[in-house]
């Protein structure tokens, strides 16, 4: 079977580790298992992997701050692990940078699902393709998966592209969060719609001063990528 990429993961569980590397490696993944968060960066910067995955709580240094630390590093996908029904360390750990969360205790199958989503869409090439979207003070390039804001290229994450890529798309038509989910994330989230809210919220500040033109909410619909008309100036 051909190695579908490496995964990093840091969970002080040892039966999460040894259970996620099984399933991992049975699905074609190499999976390296960390239970120090003290270990982590050290760890990334050596195997250079495809994916981390991390447990919000860790011994030494915890996930959501080494979460903020890797993202400053590369926009690697991070999906985080979080105990059942703690809704504040969902939000906080997608307001952090990550992509996906899953919640404790979770199915392996789940999270190897959850893994090939969050990959699949970060790959160059999959998940959007031709050249760029050009809007006034904005530019998106699909290839390279850049966006310009003034002319100056604002750092991004990978699910942060992909959404703001689809919306790009389909300039002015507004999309509920399920259909979002739908498109971006690839799978059923089971009601989880604040993830778009969180996406949202952190694509307006890395837009800003744009934002307020071109991400629009519709309130009780969803969201709407709204440019100025042609030839209508934009204020950088």
């Amino acid at each position: 079977m051909a190695l579908l990429g490496k995964i990093l993961i840091a969970d002080d569980d040892q039966n999460v580790l040894e259970l996620v590397k099984l399933y991992g490696e049975r699905e074609g993944f190499e999976v390296i298992g960390i239970n120090d968060g003290d270990k982590v960066l050290a760890a990334f910067d050596r195997e250079n992997p495809d994916m981390v995955i991390l447990d919000i709580m860790l011994p030494g240094v915890d996930g959501l701050t080494l979460c903020r630390s890797l993202r400053s590093i590369r926009m690697i996908p991070i999906i985080m692990l979080t105990a059942k029904g703690e809704e504040a360390d969902r939000v906080l750990g997608l307001e952090m940078g990550a992509d996906d969360y899953v919640s404790k205790p979770f199915s392996p199958r789940e999270l190897m699902a959850r893994v090939k989503a969050v990959l699949r869409r970060g790959q160059p090439g999959e998940t959007v393709t031709g050249g760029k979207l050009k809007f006034p003070g904005l530019e998106i390039q699909a290839e390279t998966r850049k966006v310009l804001v003034g002319g100056q290229e604002i750092k991004i994450t990978p699910k942060e592209f992909d959404l703001l890529y689809y919306l790009a798309q389909n300039p002015r038509r507004v999309f509920p969060r399920d259909k979002l989910l739908e498109a971006v994330w690839g799978y059923d989230y089971f009601g989880e719609e604040r993830t778009v809210d969180v996406h949202i919220r952190r694509l307006r500040s890395k837009l800003s001063p744009l934002a307020h033109d071109y991400l629009t909410t519709i309130w009780g619909v969803g969201y709407q990528l709204n440019p100025p008309p042609e030839g209508e100036e934009t204020t950088l």
